[in-house]
């Protein structure tokens, strides 16, 4: 039994994890409370219930191993009562073995609908956020993103990179949520920006243009928080929204060349009537800007620590080469985290070219 609650707990992950300890711990209960009261009131045909609630959570093959798991309690309360011969009992078998047979069943088919679900919102959001090229108006760019989900992109981050008359205008954002409604609110997101980055020079009235035009469509809790990045000569301008500041590392980060780029004054998200003010940035030769979301900042370690933004993610950012560079700070995070992240983390690297 050791065995088979070790393996359940290694294929379920995150809340079907807890939910698998309470399904356990139900059947428990069940067996235990059977066995006390003995042959006046049997109760093994309630240890169905195990196989039931697991297939409203986990997989297929480990809603088998739970109802492996109330079989084995059933056998085990039998034998304990002395009735493990008797043909009620044996009913009492077919009764649980059925539910689980029905609760396999059931997760599997649940399981293909969630799949497919995913899949299309992973194509949706690959259709909505376009890769970032290499370079554009002499400065290079790099980006890793990694959803929460194991193997999808479905998430609530957002990201995109146009070249106008004003000079490359980036957007990195994270909006509130997850699943399909975070994916609608990013193609949002990304709509207004693309629409509006052409038409207006000032940064900040192009934040609050987009808020505008955000807060039609969004609920009263509903928020995305943002930055706008303008690159010029020698210089970077941001309207930061609500989000976390970027980190401006040297090409030395012994010297201590390396800033967290917080504005003067907080500003609201979009969606909430933000009001922002421009951040004007000197950007010289060999200086480094790493834009990110909250799944970096929020990571915790197996001691409950956070990631150090401004000592482990800086030195990490001063590998050779932009590609190598971010991928080094993907896997100082994920290092950092043990392979489990909490939440969506997106990571843009930008770097003055010659």
């Amino acid at each position: 039994m050791s065995v088979l609650l070790r393996r359940a707990w290694e294929w379920a992950t995150g809340r079907s994890a807890v939910w698998l300890c309470l399904v356990l711990g139900v059947d428990a209960v069940i067996a235990v409370v059977g066995i006390a009261i003995g042959k006046s009131l049997n109760m093994t045909a309630l240890l169905s219930a195990g196989p039931l609630l697991a297939c409203a959570r986990c997989n297929g093959r480990v809603t088998a191993l739970v109802t492996g798991y109330a079989l084995a309690l059933c056998a085990l309360a039998a034998w304990l009562t002395d009735s493990l011969t008797t043909p009620i009992q044996r009913d009492r078998f077919a009764v649980v073995a059925m539910s689980g047979i029905l609760a396999v069943v059931v997760a599997i088919i649940r399981g293909r609908r969630e799949t497919r679900l995913i899949q299309v919102a992973d194509r949706v959001q690959r259709a909505i956020l376009r890769p970032l090229p290499a370079e554009v108006g002499g400065i290079a760019f790099a980006s890793h993103y990694q959803s929460a989900t194991p193997g999808t992109l479905v998430g609530g981050d957002v990201y995109d990179l146009t070249m106008t008359q004003f000079g490359p205008r980036l957007i990195i954002g994270d909006v509130k949520g997850k699943g399909l409604d975070a994916v609608s609110r990013c193609a949002a997101v990304i709509g207004a920006f693309r629409e509006l980055a052409y038409s207006e020079a000032d940064l900040v009235k192009l934040a609050e243009r987009m808020d505008d035009r955000l807060a039609e469509d969004m609920g009263a809790e509903d928020f995305v928080t943002v930055i706008i990045a303008e690159f010029g000569e020698g210089e970077v301008r941001l309207a930061n929204c609500g989000h976390h500041p970027p980190l401006k590392v040297g090409p030395s980060t012994a010297d201590g060349e390396m800033e967290l780029l917080a504005p003067e004054r907080c500003a609201l998200p979009l969606g909430l009537r933000a009001d922002p003010v421009q951040q004007n940035v000197v950007l010289k030769q060999g200086d480094r800007l790493l834009f990110y979301t909250d799944g970096l900042v929020e990571a915790r370690n197996r001691a409950g620590q956070f990631i150090s933004i401004d000592g482990q993610v800086a030195d990490a950012l001063a590998a050779p080469g932009l590609d190598a560079c971010v991928e080094h700070v993907a896997d100082l995070l994920l290092e950092h985290a043990g392979n489990a992240l909490g939440d969506d983390v997106l990571l843009v690297v930008a770097e003055p070219q010659p």
